[in-house]
């Protein structure tokens, strides 16, 4: 299926089971592009509101999942044992379970505890803002990002399958296709630890006795380091302790290396070290590259047997995939412009 092409008649319905800001633009998306998309939410007056946007929408996970051929997990994960539980019993055999979470590895250990562990293949689309809630979803939000897709060794290649097409097809997005520990460690470094960087800047500056100076000077350096601060800080806590295990070894490395640019500055050695590190990453462009940027040679990796581990090894050295055929995957390395 070409990307962001209208879904065929016989494509299985999507059940998409939260409608935050994540489940909404998602289902929002899906219904655009013709997709047969039913959403529910724990909350009326949430579904009440997308209704009103259009969506077709049950009053419970029972309804919703009823005839699914997909399922997807939008809800937060302290809610994810009671929800998963609710799909167990009420979504069909055939019907694979993804989820959008930023965090894989505890996810994967809650819908196996429901029983739904060979039916589930991790999704998490690299797209947010700093607004929550359905009235903040918009179809655009996740049209043609880039999404990681996790599996551990058993997979059931139909249940990849079902993913990829998905986000490949629809949602116009490329795929990096993961292992839980990988995904879990990168989102560590490129999404949560700058979420806490993010929350001390801020802190910083509310906690100063010149706060209101401060604040009244803050231009774009302030803006874009400390936007993601802006977040509900309840949800903000709760991906940062859902991936602790990661978390925290990549903070610790945070504060050694704040420390010895303190030691420099108060000794008045050199910092040339510290501000000279990244230097092989500045020089290929701003990452992550950006959707749309120029593919390398376009790689098909054919559907065989063992296809889902051949797609690990790739995107763990940096390919996606962008498109999904009846025999192959199509596999590119994107190259910054």
């Amino acid at each position: 299926m070409s990307a962001g092409a209208t879904e065929r008649e016989d494509a299985p319905r999507v059940a998409v089971v939260g409608l935050g800001l994540i489940g909404g633009s998602l289902a929002r998306l899906l219904a655009a592009r013709g997709v047969d998309v039913v959403a529910t939410d724990v909350s009326a007056a949430t579904r009440a509101a997308a209704r009103r946007a259009g969506l077709t929408v049950a009053d419970d996970v029972a309804g919703c999942v009823a005839d699914a051929g997909l399922v997807v997990l939008a809800t937060p994960l302290r809610a994810m044992p009671a929800v998963a539980a609710d799909v167990a019993a009420h979504a069909p055999a055939s019907a694979t379970v993804t989820d959008v979470g930023s965090v894989k590895g505890p996810v994967r250990t809650e819908v196996r505890a429901a029983g739904l562990g060979d039916r589930y293949v991790g999704a998490h689309p690299m797209a947010g803002t700093e607004h929550s809630g359905f009235d903040a979803s918009e179809a655009g939000l996740l049209d043609g990002v880039r999404w990681a897709v996790t599996v551990d060794p058993g997979v059931d290649p139909a249940r990849l399958a079902a993913v990829l097409e998905l986000v490949t097809g629809p949602c116009a997005g490329t795929v990096a296709v993961l292992t839980d520990e990988v995904h879990d460690e990168a989102a560590a470094l490129v999404s949560h630890v700058p979420h806490v960087v993010a929350t001390q800047l801020l802190n910083a500056v509310a906690g100063a006795p010149v706060r209101d100076v401060a604040l009244g000077l803050a231009a774009g350096s302030f803006r874009d380091g400390t936007r993601v601060a802006f977040t509900d800080p309840a949800r903000t806590e709760a991906m940062v302790t859902q991936n602790a295990a990661w978390v925290a070894p990549a903070l610790r490395k945070v504060v050694r290396d704040l420390e010895l640019v303190i030691e420099a500055l108060e000794t008045n050695a050199s910092t040339h070290a510290f501000f000279r590190a990244a230097d092989a990453v500045r020089q290929t462009g701003r990452p992550p590259v950006p959707a749309g940027a120029a593919p390398t040679a376009v790689e098909q990796v054919p559907l065989t047997a063992g296809w889902p581990a051949a797609l690990v090894e790739r995107c763990t050295a940096g390919a996606v995939v962008v498109g999904l055929t009846p025999t192959h995957a199509e596999v590119v390395r994107l190259a910054p412009r």
